[in-house]
Parts: C-alpha cells; sequence; structure tokens
C-alpha cells in the first residue's frame, strides 16, 4: 500500500475509536446525570472525591487514564501490585492523568517506545511512578 492510504486508514481508525470513546462518555454522564444528588454525592465519597470531581471524571471517559496503565506497563509494574499496595495513591494517578494537558506528548512516547525514558519530562505521576518502580514486589515478573 501507498503512504496515502495507510494514512486514510489510520484516520479512519482513529476516528472509529473517537467515536466509540465519545459514544461511552456520553453514556456514562448521562447515566450519573439521571441519579439524584444524594446517590451522586454517595458514589463520590466512595471513591474519595467531590461531587463536581466525579461528574468531571466521568465527563472525561471511561479511557481517560489509559496512558498511565501503557505507562505502567512500559515501566514494568503490576497493575494489580500496585493498585493493591496504595488504593488512593491509584486512585488519585488516574485522576491526574485523565486531567492531563499532555495527552498527545504521551501517546506519541508510548507509540515510538520512549515513554519509559521521556515520561519525567512531561508527566505530571512522574513522582509517583519512579515510587512504584523503585518497588521489586511491584514489578511484573
Amino acid at each position: 500500500m501507498n503512504n496515502m492510504t495507510d494514512d486514510r486508514e489510520n484516520l479512519a481508525e482513529k476516528l472509529k475509536r473517537w467515536y466509540a470513546t465519545t459514544v461511552e462518555a456520553i453514556g456514562e454522564a448521562k447515566l450519573l446525570a439521571s441519579l439524584d444528588d444524594e446517590t451522586v454525592k454517595l458514589l463520590a465519597q466512595d471513591c474519595s472525591l467531590t461531587p463536581q470531581e466525579l461528574r468531571d471524571l466521568v465527563q472525561k471517559g471511561p479511557h481517560a487514564s489509559d496512558e498511565m496503565l501503557a505507562l505502567m506497563d512500559s515501566l514494568g509494574i503490576d497493575r494489580q501490585e500496585a493498585q493493591l499496595a496504595g488504593p488512593a495513591e491509584f486512585r488519585e494517578m488516574h485522576v491526574t492523568c485523565a486531567h492531563c494537558g499532555e495527552k498527545s506528548r504521551c501517546r506519541e512516547a508510548l507509540a515510538d517506545g520512549t515513554a519509559n525514558t521521556e515520561f519525567g519530562y512531561y508527566c505530571a505521576n512522574t513522582d509517583v511512578l519512579l515510587d512504584l518502580w523503585a518497588r521489586p514486589e511491584l514489578r511484573v515478573k
């Protein structure tokens, strides 16, 4: 195939992913909006968030922190072990990633294989990721 055909296919795949993610996020936002204030408050408390923080996070969509998980994989950090070792810290990392303004830079670094050496220049979770990486019991075996 030529480059133009490849570019079109890449664009088509990106548009499909964007559309699916958007539809999913809208569905979750509608579900949250259908709940009464007290239920939203209780859900937010369960997540150690304010109701507004919960709403903001749901608006970002279910894949808003996928980059964090991919970066953990790139660094060889076991996601499940990290979550068990520090559930509040793990949740906070998700929130931080979801609100990050460096998503394209992170995705590019993940795609070209440089994320595990470059993340310190742009990732707001750098300190926590380095702490997790320094713990051998949290590394993928």
